[in-house]
């Protein structure tokens, strides 16, 4: 028997590997869950930031770098290979608490999230794709509300454990030495994850690639009604979660509220959108995706 016969699709063939790749998201999720309930009042706190816009400014250096790494990271692992760009996500995270914690300016601050948005453009994608590769076209919705269940819950208990040791030890640096852990077991976790050229090679088998990239990324986002619909309620989705992340921490703490309150509240959103993942993309394999979109639309 060849090697190509010996892989199969399905998450029951590949459990190990597939839940290996949820719970190293998870570390993904909670290395950013940190930041959720710390950085926007580290900024008022620390650096004396006066100006809305200068404290979002890490969030717009984050998104940026986000957006950007999110798009080349397909690319990548097809060229590299999915285990070498999910490694090389979590060697740009490695800097980041560090960053943090010894930054003597708002600049620093802003680079450190420049590089999280790198780790996580990379990782979070990677983790994804892996999980495609390996559960076939049956079960992608499944495998990916896995993944967004594991990351969001995992910002979830981040936020909220930070926003506790933010307020019993300080803003900096213990919740970001717990960024730091994190950041190492998921590198460390990911090196015993294999790559899965060979079932991407099991499922294309016949395929015809055609078109280049600039033209493939015009239909997705512009051309196609239907990628280009997805394409619009990811975005309203991402400005939603921007507003959570960087503009409610400051909300609370003006209308009088300490870390542990606006740790526990900064954890609530995501554990909802973690907690729904679990059935929405189960549910999507069978009912179809358009239903759920449109009904997540009308809930914004």
């Amino acid at each position: 028997m060849t090697a190509a016969k010996k892989i199969r699709l399905g998450v029951r063939a590949n459990w190990r590997q597939f839940a290996l790749l949820v719970v190293i998201n998870a570390f993904v999720g909670g290395v950013v869950g940190v930041e959720r309930s710390t950085l926007a009042p580290l900024a008022e706190h620390d650096f004396h930031l006066a100006s809305r816009a200068a404290i979002l400014s890490f969030l717009i250096s984050f998104g940026l770098v986000k957006a950007t790494s999110n798009f080349i990271a397909g690319r990548l692992a097809d060229r590299f290979g999915r285990r070498t760009v999910l490694l090389a996500g979590w060697m740009a995270a490695l800097p980041v608490p560090i960053l943090i914690i010894f930054a003597p300016s708002w600049g620093w601050v802003v680079f450190a999230n420049v590089l999280l948005g790198l780790s996580q453009g990379l990782t979070w994608s990677t983790t994804v794709n892996v999980k495609i590769d390996i559960v076939g076209p049956r079960r992608r919705g499944f495998a990916l509300g896995m993944n967004e269940a594991s990351g969001y819950l995992a910002v979830s208990a981040a936020a909220a454990a930070a926003g506790f040791l933010a307020a019993t030890y300080g803003l900096r640096p213990v919740p970001y030495l717990l960024a730091e852990g994190l950041a190492g077991c998921g590198l460390l976790l990911s090196l015993l994850t294999r790559d899965t050229a060979g079932h991407v090679e099991l499922e294309s088998a016949g395929v015809v690639r055609t078109g280049s990239l600039r033209n493939l990324t015009t239909n997705v986002s512009f051309r196609d009604r239907t990628m280009s619909s997805a394409c619009q309620a990811g975005l309203v989705n991402n400005l939603n979660d921007g507003m959570a992340w960087a503009l409610l921490p400051l909300f609370f703490a003006a209308n009088g509220l300490g870390l542990r309150e606006i740790g526990l509240l900064a954890a609530t959103y995501p554990a909802i959108w973690g907690a729904g993942q679990l059935f929405t993309g189960w549910f999507s394999d069978h009912a179809g995706r358009k239903a759920l979109i449109v009904a997540g639309m009308i809930l914004q």
